[in-house]
């Protein structure tokens, strides 16, 4: 079963921009002005991005200190943990039906 956090997480890297976003951040924090060059979007649509990943929790941001008006973005592990975990049990899920049909290859004495 898949819970809701690995649905919306899904769901926000639908689109290729903000898959592009959370591979950058994956690198190490960014301030939104270089994801917007680094993706070749503008800062109102780099903005829009964002939002919609901080509502969804895949991502944080933090104030400088120096700037209040300047905000640094960071990828969450939680929503990635979450997407690992429901991969491993579809993996599991696909290894034990590999397995039962190998199972009764082997029993029926099947060959090509």
């Amino acid at each position: 079963m898949v819970d809701d956090s690995v649905d919306r997480f899904f769901e926000v890297l639908a689109d290729p921009t903000r898959r592009q976003v959370v591979r950058l951040l994956g690198e190490g924090p960014q301030r939104a002005g270089r994801l917007a060059q680094a993706t070749g979007t503008s800062s109102p649509a780099m903005s829009r991005h964002l939002r919609i990943l901080l509502s969804a929790g895949v991502v944080t941001d933090e104030r400088v200190a120096d700037d209040a008006r300047v905000r640094v973005f960071r990828l969450r592990a939680e929503p990635v943990v979450a997407v690992q975990a429901w991969l491993d049990q579809v993996q599991a899920h696909w290894q034990e039906q590999l397995g039962a049909f190998k199972k009764y290859v082997d029993q029926t004495g099947e060959t090509s």
